[in-house]
């Protein structure tokens, strides 16, 4: 048994303006939420949810996971961008070089996220969402291809990337050096077990592939809060 993406969670100071934005710019519809956030379901074969959830803590640093968004088009590319203007992102400076194709913006909340150049053989097929481009060891890669049972499709030079069986978005870590981390994660994954699976089995397995049980006084009922080899936190649903 293994676990499914249930979704990618943004902890959110505004989640119903948040989902706002994403639900506007993704051209995803909203669905109601058991923990008073916002949910926003797939329109097409990304796999996962979003959910926005409310928070006290206000984003500090970069965050050490963000969306690669794909085009097909250096026109398709420039219509993205201006979309996401249009609907309150911004652009940002991260470091990126003047050469790289790629157009950096952040989202109403500071989220970053990336508009990928055209012809980036790397995404092609993955979808408008083409990867959840995230900052962790190869350590980490190796846990969540296990934790999913997705097979690794990139590990080369301590960089590592999955991708579902059944497509859609990969999912990738860029190896050391690691960003130092700055407070609590914005973006986390929620999984869970198949239907009529067993959460603590699953979570007996997580811990046997070298997570930790996280106390944040967040869990609630149905949720599991753990961390993964690099500590980021992720939560264990039950069955679904």
């Amino acid at each position: 048994m293994t676990s499914q993406l249930f979704a990618v969670c943004f902890d959110a100071s505004r989640p119903l303006d948040l989902a706002g934005f994403w639900s506007g710019f993704l051209g995803w519809e909203t669905a109601d939420d058991p923990h008073d956030g916002v949910t926003l379901l797939p329109s097409d074969d990304t796999g996962f949810r979003i959910r926005f959830l409310p928070a006290q803590e206000q984003k500090a640093g970069q965050n050490r996971m963000h969306f690669d968004l794909t085009s097909t088009s250096l026109e398709d590319q420039q219509q993205t961008v201006d979309r996401a203007l249009d609907l309150g992102a911004r652009h940002i400076d991260i470091g990126q070089r003047p050469e790289e194709g790629h157009v950096v913006l952040a989202d109403p909340e500071g989220n970053e996220f990336c508009v990928i150049e055209p012809g980036n053989k790397f995404l092609a097929d993955c979808g408008f969402i083409g990867a959840l481009a995230c900052d962790g060891s190869q350590e980490v890669g190796y846990f969540w291809s296990e934790a999913l049972g997705w097979p690794l499709v990139w590990d080369q030079d301590q960089e590592t990337a999955i991708r579902s069986p059944l497509g859609g978005p990969k999912i990738t870590w860029g190896g050391p050096p690691l960003m130092p981390r700055t407070g609590k994660d914005r973006l986390s994954f929620e999984v869970a077990p198949p239907v009529h699976g067993d959460r603590q089995a699953e979570v007996d397995r997580l811990l046997s592939l070298g997570a930790n049980r996280v106390d944040t006084g967040r869990g609630g009922a149905g949720r599991m809060t753990m961390a993964d080899p690099d500590g980021n936190e992720f939560c264990v649903l039950t069955p679904r």
